[in-house]
C-alpha cells in the first residue's frame, strides 16, 4: 500500500504545478471513476477539513489581533 499524506489541496496543487480548483475537481469528480476506494478516503478528509475550517479561521484571527 502506498504511503498516505494529509496534504492540503493548496500544497498538492503547488507540488503538481496546477491550480487548487484543478486539484479539487480531479479528486471530487474524476477520482470516483478511477479509484472508488481512494475517492471515499479523500472525500472523508475533505469533509473533515470543511467541518474544521471555521475553527482554524477563528484561531488565525485571534493570533492576528492578539497583542
Amino acid at each position: 500500500m502506498k504511503k498516505r499524506h494529509k496534504a492540503t489541496v493548496r500544497s498538492t496543487a503547488k507540488v503538481f504545478g496546477v491550480s487548487k480548483s484543478t486539484i479539487h475537481h480531479d479528486v471530487t469528480a474524476k477520482l470516483k471513476y478511477i479509484d472508488e476506494y481512494l475517492y471515499d478516503e479523500v472525500k472523508k478528509l475533505l469533509q473533515i477539513t470543511l467541518s474544521e475550517r471555521h475553527i482554524r479561521g477563528g484561531i488565525a484571527t485571534r493570533r492576528k489581533y492578539k497583542y
